[in-house]
């Protein structure tokens, strides 16, 4: 099969929750891509080379032959239609509903909870570093989280809509901030964002990361 050229651009620390997702995305599709780091750290997002391919001068950005496109939802959603089903896995849902809800909650996710963000921040998904006990606000955006979530899952329920799709390890890197932390959550949503971490396209997001610690 003739894939076309591909390339993501990754913080070079591997921890950015929104690269993982591209990476998941890319892994699940199939496609084989080439990685390249960004030193954030270093204001290499800021460099006149990398302005010249995201907008957004932020990660992941995504290179299919010459065309550019930033922000992971987007990717996403570009990959899905670039690499469509049945000869390519699906990352959304087939059901346009089920599809719908699965971009609320990847948008939900990518733009709500910003204490939880700050108390727990990605450090715990790849670090294992502890903090100090939630801030009432960030109490307040957990409640909120997981009310959400015990309406979308079941008890024993694996998956969001039966079947896996990409908002499942957007939830489970929101989720697993707390679950990794040992923070107090209820026993199916641990065993939920337990399950979806052990997904062979994470692991290898974590490979890579730990090449690099």
């Amino acid at each position: 099969m003739n894939f076309p050229p591909i390339t993501l651009w990754s913080d070079a620390s591997f921890f950015s929750p929104y690269v993982l997702s591209a990476y998941v995305a890319l892994t699940e599709k199939g496609l084989p891509f080439t990685l390249r780091r960004v030193d954030l750290a270093h204001g290499e997002h800021q460099a006149a080379a990398y302005r010249e391919i995201s907008l957004t001068r932020r990660v992941p950005t995504l290179q299919v032959a010459d065309f550019f496109l930033s922000e992971s939802s987007a990717i996403e959603e570009y990959l899905e239609e670039r690499f469509p089903a049945p000869e390519y896995e699906r990352l959304y849902p087939a059901d346009r509903e089920k599809r719908a809800k699965a971009r609320e909650i990847q948008a939900w996710i990518r733009s709500d909870f910003m204490p939880l963000r700050n108390e727990r921040p990605t450090d715990v998904l790849f670090k294992g570093e502890r903090f100090a006990p939630l801030s009432s606000d960030a109490q307040r955006a957990v409640e909120k989280l997981i009310n959400g979530v015990e309406h979308l899952l079941d008890d024993g329920q694996q998956n969001l809509f039966g079947e896996w799709s990409i908002a499942d390890t957007d939830l489970a890197v929101m989720l697993n901030r707390l679950v990794l932390h040992g923070d107090d959550l209820p026993p199916n949503i641990i065993n939920y964002a337990r399950f979806q971490w052990q997904r062979a396209s994470v692991q290898l997001w974590l490979g890579e990361g730990s090449k690099t610690r």
